[in-house]
């Protein structure tokens, strides 16, 4: 055990990785919890934080300058579009239209595909799903159909999830 504050314990510390915002970090840690089991967890350790774990890692991290920090890498856009919360079908629908795209346009979109398994299966998804991811096929499909970019949608996905 490294140490122990209000009978929550870090054990051991795996790795640390920048954020990007200053001073705020990552920790991969092994930790014993006030019920007594142990378990690797993340731990987002913020300067000034008097709460929890936080001081203990901060004191760590002071006792330990030669503890390699791993360098912030942003998310790729895939990797933010796949962490999007998904959108009903009615944010969905009410997100095009403030888009300027009427349901009516996406399904003639969807009938102008060649004849075949994609265009029923787009046209099943289109009708009945009752969720859709940011990543879904379908999103995809009716996008490069209606000529909008990711960024468009990306827009559109963001806004319509206060719908």
């Amino acid at each position: 055990m490294i140490a122990s504050v209000s009978n929550i314990s870090l054990n051991s510390v795996t790795t640390v990785t920048a954020t990007s915002e200053p001073d705020v970090f990552l920790v991969k840690c092994n930790i014993t919890d006030i019920e007594g089991s142990s378990y690797d967890t993340d731990y987002c350790s913020r300067p000034n934080d008097p709460f929890g774990l936080n001081p203990t890692i901060r004191q760590w991290l002071a006792d330990n300058p030669s503890f390699p920090i791993q360098s912030y890498v942003a998310p790729t856009p895939q990797q933010i579009r796949a962490s999007m919360l998904p959108l009903s079908a009615r944010q969905l629908r009410l997100g095009l239209v403030n888009l300027g795209i009427s349901p009516s346009q996406v399904e003639a979109s969807i009938v102008a595909m060649a004849s075949g398994l994609d265009k029923d299966k787009t046209l099943i998804e289109w009708e009945y799903a009752t969720a859709f991811n940011r990543t879904h096929t379908l999103i995809a499909t009716i996008s490069a159909h209606l000529g909008l970019s990711d960024e468009q949608v990306d827009a559109m996905w963001i806004a319509a999830i206060n719908l």
